[in-house]
């Protein structure tokens, strides 16, 4: 076989093109994955409408990569072909940054993306370095493996890392793509959770994920919901809204910390009174490196947490896309390439 299937971006808001192109072969250091299945992830929009600075086109878009390794470069060690593996956010780093050099490599100042650094996962198969590859565990399916590779990381990593501990409340806001995996992590940690979201259509849901509460934000007050259970240790905000994120600071305990993990190009807003005298405060967080997939991985085995799925075939990643990007999927979208 020397041909394989692609689904590419040629130019910054270009469409997505079924393509066909050479079987890529592995460089020094790199591996070959043959790819079983990829999630869409809205940080797929930076490659498709090329809001990443410096992104080259032609590119195949994809960073929650699972499949098996085909082929295997020179000086590679440990991995050889046969093995089940996964890429996410964190496609590389360049060792010697200052971040590098003090072992963050998730913040390395010259990281790389699959999907937009390098072609990703649309694709039947794709080039990873071999730093950035995480082992699959048997028990996981490619396509529930998937999402866990960015969305699953993201969540675990902010919570384990957020201070909260067992019995503390910790309020998930946004009960989505992100958050739907979020309370599974913080209810299986031993959270007193709480899932907060619009209207209650979601609240069955959240009850059935290991939720212990819910809060309705079109008809309640967030932050006097929290503060009546106690307050929250952690707020983990999922959406993409910052004014959600605005309105709820006033539900954290003392040290309370809002995690913030959904992206919005709009400010967050928090007055200094709100954050002094009860020594709050508000904190970003980035996925993780593979080690961290692994473990992100290896827990949801542990504790049965699994992300809510559908699943599309590669020639039809366009129309999987354009779903997750309309909020209509619940909860992640899966590209499957039948391999």
């Amino acid at each position: 076989m020397t041909r394989m299937r692609a689904v590419q971006v040629s130019h910054a808001n270009g469409p997505f093109e079924l393509v066909e192109r050479d079987l890529p072969v592995p460089q020094e250091r790199e591996v070959r994955v043959k790819v079983q299945a990829c999630g869409i992830c809205h940080s797929d929009a930076f490659t498709k409408l090329g809001a990443w600075p410096g992104i080259q086109y032609p590119r195949v878009p994809g960073h929650e990569i699972v499949g098996v390794i085909d082929a295997v470069g020179t000086q590679v060690p440990q991995w050889q072909p046969g093995q089940r593996v996964g890429v996410g956010w964190y496609g590389g780093h360049c060792g010697y940054c200052q971040p590098c050099r003090r072992g963050d490599f998730i913040s390395c100042v010259n990281g790389r993306v699959p999907g937009i650094s390098y072609d990703g996962g649309y694709a039947d198969y794709m080039l990873a370095p071999f730093e950035a590859l995480a082992s699959i565990p048997d028990q996981l399916a490619a396509a529930e493996a998937a999402p866990l590779l960015c969305a699953g990381i993201t969540t675990f990593n902010a919570l384990r890392h957020s201070g909260a501990r067992a019995g503390d409340v910790v309020a998930v806001l946004g009960i989505g793509g992100l958050g739907h995996l979020g309370v599974q992590f913080a209810s299986r940690m031993g959270a007193r959770t709480v899932a907060v979201a619009r209207g209650l259509d979601k609240q069955a849901l959240a009850l059935k994920l290991g939720a212990h509460h819910y809060i309705d934000s079109t008809t309640q007050d967030v932050a006097a919901e929290l503060q009546r259970l106690g307050g929250a240790r952690v707020i983990l905000a999922t959406v993409t809204d910052a004014k959600s994120m605005s309105t709820a600071l006033g539900g954290l305990g003392v040290d309370g910390k809002l995690m913030v993990v959904g992206a919005s190009p709009e400010p967050i807003e928090a007055s200094p009174f709100a954050l002094i005298p009860g020594r709050r405060g508000i904190q970003g967080w980035p996925s993780g490196t593979s080690i961290d997939s692994e473990d992100t991985l290896a827990f949801s085995v542990l504790a049965n947490i699994r992300p809510m799925i559908e699943t599309v075939p590669l020639e039809r990643a366009a129309e999987g896309y354009e779903r997750m990007m309309s909020g209509k999927a619940r909860f992640r979208v899966v590209v499957t390439t039948g391999l």
